[in-house]
């Protein structure tokens, strides 16, 4: 089991790591599209937190001054533009305290498909010639957004553009377990961002 400390020397490594050439370029990728894993302890969600706050608002001053420009994604936040873009964030509110989560996951699944979803945060984040993505918040949204669905949604719609997922779980080079307690049989391929 990971320690705060360890988590913490991972986190360390992260601005470098997306500021280097070889991530921004998909150098020694083999040909491979640069999908990238954070996976990190759901029980130290807060210190994940509080590290992207403090690094989205670093990347933004150095990127501003370089002339690029990245994506942080919170796919809550995301979801919730969704449902107020298609009239039906009241209705859910609603819905859930009727009827309760089973009733409300069910009916969210179409407005909430995978590839509907990913379409949703390349236009609304507007991802086309970022120099990389960030993508967070998962564990608000799981179940009804899955990571390695989103990922593979997300994979055509994105193109070269480097795409990291802070990943509430664990990840093996394979395999996403979310939470660290679930199994799961769904297969992804991607590369840890620091290992």
């Amino acid at each position: 089991m990971q320690t705060l400390q360890q988590l913490q020397q991972r986190l360390s490594q992260v601005q470098d790591k997306l500021e280097s050439d070889e991530f921004l370029t998909n150098k020694e990728l083999g040909g491979e599209i640069g999908f990238y894993i954070f996976d990190y302890p759901p029980e130290h969600e807060v210190a994940v937190r509080e590290h992207l706050s403090y690094l989205t608002k670093k990347l933004k001053s150095r990127s501003e001054a370089k002339g690029g420009r990245f994506a942080s994604i919170n796919l809550f936040e995301m979801v919730i533009e969704l449902l107020k873009s298609r009239k039906l964030l009241e209705r859910s509110y609603k819905m859930q305290f009727e009827k309760g989560d089973d009733a409300l996951f069910k009916a969210l699944k179409g407005p909430l498909e995978q590839n509907r979803f990913a379409e949703f945060i390349v236009e609304q984040a507007d991802v086309k010639g970022c120099d990389f993505i960030m993508l967070h918040g998962l564990g608000s949204v799981w179940p009804i957004v899955r990571g390695h669905g989103l990922l593979n949604a997300l994979h055509a719609k994105v193109g070269n553009v480097p795409t990291v997922m802070f990943y509430p779980g664990e990840y093996d080079g394979a395999a996403l377990k979310p939470f660290g307690r679930i199994e799961s049989n769904n297969y992804y391929r991607a590369f840890k961002l620091v290992p």
